[in-house]
């Protein structure tokens, strides 16, 4: 029996781990915390901000294997990572496997290497509390924000909905980035670019130094030079360099693999961890740029090695943030002869790791830059070109060079030929573009996470949790937007004549970056308007800042707490008595149809449009809004297009044709049968000709691709992926299969897994009541409808078998979903019989006032 119990919290952690140390040694894993807040209440007393931790119900049999283990060891070795929370976590083991002082050790390290393992071995510590006491500073006060705030939106905004410290922050900022765009008055210029030719015909691209804002003054311009000798009025030349960036962060992790390999921050984090726990990389949560004197050292050998002794230029980086702790180095690789591996998507952020880390460590690039001027005398402005040599590569060999979304795409940095002064050159083409100004760019998940971290606001661990919560609540998306169009003027001047032509230019299109949905901006704007201090990017980061003090000694959490509750819940019970309800509600004008007020406003079901006031004796109407309209940008005219529909088309085939919006988007419904409209296309411009080709494209689609015991099987595309359908079942085609082009032998296979599966899934069913017990990933289950129930110990306190639920009735399985639901077979109260419109009494509580119609 192994005298040392080793505890991490990963099981691939604990895999790894296991081949560096001997058989005095086991290793087992904790799978993160094993306990923490309840799920249900605060658990949190806010006389004393104590929290109530519990072991959380999935976590009960692993925290009774490892006391079973803890009692056969000699030494327990807490190995959780060296951040905030992996203290916290081994806290946490310690207390509740009541592990003494003299029985434990707390080891760190930031690599999973044998080295680093036995080193930490030689090395052990005591837990650190006051990295514990920020750790939970942080849970207690997000969980006192979350659970205050939340309640409040329910009430004055929209039921269901939550607010959180950092991800309320993160909201705000998409939210203001999208009202700077929409406030935006893009200002119109011409820009001017040449094309000259040197006497060996060779080409110079080349610009205006300056623009022009009339079209009349660029046309002018055009005319003068049509009949002007070009000449090269001047030549500079100037040597420069290009340095190499720092090693990684967590944060410049997240953006490049971003903006070279198309990760967002959620799958670069846990491609990372893998990377990490396998042993490939240091710790992945951390601000610090600082490289140890041995990966110095490795990196050296390896760019001599490689790219031979002038390429090297080893160099230490310090972190500029004072708030660096999470960890105390840089991500790198643990070993640089490692040069890839095996797994593609790893591989792929292993090697950018790889070439940032070695780049880092290799001398400047050495470029020549040169500028030349072209022009004449008699002209009031000059053209310019600028061309870049790389006289030396030095780091570029490793890494190269990739443009950010910031940078301009239309840089003139490029080879040109050699030119003298007084040379005479001929214009091949001289262009005028009408060009508009833009506002900021919507931030991409890396964007977000780089402004965050500019900001103070989070630290390495939360950045992936806020970025994927955000989403997750539906506060902000990622959906595609159409681009739209306007005309812009383009004069050009060619061979002595001038050619004007007016073009299209798509603007404000965009794809893949955030814009916030219209609850989102409706809780951003309740919230802000509400708890300013709260949504203050300098207090946020000041909160960051205490816990940094917290985990240095120099503050009590308590005290910290203390303060912050005590200007925190009055705000709370005040803006829950006296704030407005919020909803959006923008009033757009007057129908011309009917002289009633038409409103943009969020409903219960969402985003929507009314005709009418709520307390009409006519019922107002509704219609929903489509997928790409906003409530805060729509206007009247596309508001009343929207109760165009549903509408009805002639029948087809013997069944009848109805265009709609549904949750879904825009649809076709064919007899019981919807069919999505594609994306883009407006609904009401769908007519019976195309209403008939996106059926007949259904079908078509729909058609069976194979059979399976004599039973069609179709195949489609859904929200979680292609599938195919086989009776009423459909099944799941993972990414091994080749969806195109599936064989008979590839539908058998997956047919008759999901067949064995679905026969293992019911224990029991009862299809009427809606009731079964079901085999689930971490045991059985009792499913009611929708809803899942646990399924209780025996009255000896052990476990129920599924042998043993084979044998148990309905009756009894009623009574543990009413164990844990009382009203889960209470009787639906029918809705009461609508009373006629009594007359309104005024009462002493002010009623607000009925909005007058809008001038027309």
């Amino acid at each position: 029996m192994s005298k040392n119990l080793v505890i991490v919290e990963s099981p691939a952690k604990a895999k790894t781990i296991q081949k560096y140390l001997g058989k005095d040694f086991e290793v087992k894993s904790s799978f993160g915390h094993i306990r923490d807040l309840p799920k249900k209440g605060m658990g949190i007393d806010l006389a004393t901000f104590s929290p109530d931790y519990e072991v959380s119900a999935d976590k009960k049999k692993l925290v009774t294997e490892l006391k079973s283990a803890v009692k056969k060891a000699e030494m327990v070795w807490l190995a959780s990572d060296e951040d905030r929370e992996g203290e916290a976590i081994a806290w946490h083991l310690a207390d509740e496997l009541k592990l003494k002082p003299e029985n434990r050790k707390r080891i760190v390290f930031h690599e999973i290497t044998k080295n680093a393992i036995l080193k930490a071995i030689e090395n052990p510590r005591d837990i650190d509390q006051n990295l514990v006491n920020a750790q939970q500073a942080r849970r207690v006060l997000d969980r006192i924000v979350g659970f205050e705030m939340s309640p409040v939106l329910w009430k004055k905004v929209k039921p269901g909905l939550s607010a959180g410290r950092v991800q309320s922050v993160a909201v705000r900022l998409v939210v203001e980035r999208e009202k700077e765009i929409r406030q935006f008055t893009p200002k119109a210029s011409f820009k001017l670019d040449g094309i000259f030719l040197n006497k060996s015909e060779q080409e110079i691209a080349a610009k205006l130094k300056k623009d022009f804002e009339k079209e009349e003054d660029a046309e002018k311009f055009l005319e003068l030079a049509r009949t002007t000798e070009f000449k090269v009025l001047n030549v500079e030349t100037k040597p420069g360099t290009r340095s190499a960036s720092a090693p990684f962060t967590t944060s410049t992790l997240q953006q490049e693999a971003s903006s070279r390999l198309g990760y967002n921050v959620t799958n670069t984090m846990r491609l990372a961890q893998r990377l990490y726990e396998e042993g490939f990389i240091t710790y992945m949560r951390t601000d610090s740029v600082n490289l140890s004197q041995e990966a110095i050292d490795g990196a050296k050998n390896q760019i001599i090695s490689e790219y031979g002794a002038e390429y090297s230029a080893p160099r230490k980086y310090t972190t500029k943030s004072s708030s660096a702790q999470e960890a105390h180095e840089a991500i790198r690789p643990t070993d640089f002869s490692v040069k890839s591996i095996g797994d593609v998507q790893l591989s792929k952020l292993y090697q950018l790791i790889y070439r940032r880390t070695l780049a880092s460590q290799m001398a400047n690039a050495k470029i020549e830059k040169t500028v030349i001027e072209i022009g004449n005398a008699t002209l009031p402005q000059h053209f310019e070109a600028q061309g870049e040599v790389i006289i030396f590569d030095g780091f570029l060999k490793a890494y190269g060079i990739v443009k950010t979304e910031d940078e301009d795409e239309e840089s003139n940095e490029k080879l040109l030929p050699k030119v003298t002064v007084g040379e005479v050159l001929d214009y091949k083409k001289i262009t005028a573009t009408e060009k508009f100004t833009r506002p900021s760019a919507r931030y991409t998940e890396a964007g977000l996470v780089r402004k965050l971290e500019e900001l103070g606001i989070g630290r390495p661990s939360t950045y992936a949790p806020t970025i994927q919560t955000i989403q997750n609540r539906e506060y902000v998306d990622k959906r595609e937007l159409e681009p739209q169009i306007r005309e812009v003027v383009k004069i050009s001047l060619a061979k002595d004549k001038i050619k004007k032509e007016v073009l299209e230019d798509k603007f404000g299109g965009d794809k893949n970056k955030f814009v916030p949905t219209d609850i989102g901006e409706v809780v951003n704007d309740f919230l802000t308007n509400n708890f300013s201090e709260i949504l203050d990017y300098g207090f946020t980061a000041r909160v960051e800042e205490s816990f940094d003090e917290i985990a240095n000694g120099d503050q009590k959490w308590k005290e910290m707490m203390t303060d912050f509750y005590s200007k925190f819940h009055p705000r709370i019970e005040d803006v829950e008595e006296n704030a407005d309800r919020a909803n959006g509600e923008r009033l757009l004008g007057v129908d011309p149809k009917t002289g009633k007020n038409v409103y943009a406003r969020i409903g219960r079901f969402g985003a929507m449009i009314q005709i009418g006031e709520q307390d009409d004796e006519e019922k107002p109407i509704f219609a929903s809004l489509m997928a790409g309209q906003n409530i805060a940008t729509i206007g009247l005219d596309d508001a009343l297009e929207l109760f165009k529909l549903p509408f009805e088309l002639n029948d087809f085939e013997g069944q009848s044709v109805t265009i709609g919006v549904g949750r879904f988007g825009p649809y076709v419904k064919w007899g019981e049968t919807y069919i999505s409209i594609p994306k883009g296309e407006d609904p009401l411009s769908v007519d019976q000709k195309r209403a008939e080709e996106i059926i007949a494209e259904k079908k078509l689609a729909d058609a069976p691709i194979a059979t399976f015991k004599g039973e069609p099987i179709t195949k489609g595309t859904g929200r979680f992926g292609p599938f195919i359908k086989y009776q009423s079942i459909f099944i799941n085609v993972p990414k091994r299969y080749d969806f195109d082009n599936l064989s008979q032998s590839d539908i058998n296979e997956l047919v008759e897994a999901k067949l064995e599966k679905e026969a293992n899934r019911y224990i029991q069913q009862w299809e009427k009541e809606k009731i079964s017990l079901e085999n689930g990933r971490w045991g059985p289950f009792i499913k009611f409808g929708k809803a899942m129930f646990k399924i209780p110990k025996k009255k000896d306190d052990t476990k129920y078998e599924a042998d043993d639920l084979k044998e148990v009735s309905l009756d009894e399985v009623k009574k543990w979903i009413t164990a844990q639901d009382p009203k889960a077979f209470a009787e639906k109260k029918k809705p009461a019989a609508k009373k006629p419109a009594a007359k309104k009494t005024t009462t002493s509580k002010k009623a607000p006032a009925k909005k007058p119609a809008a001038k027309k």
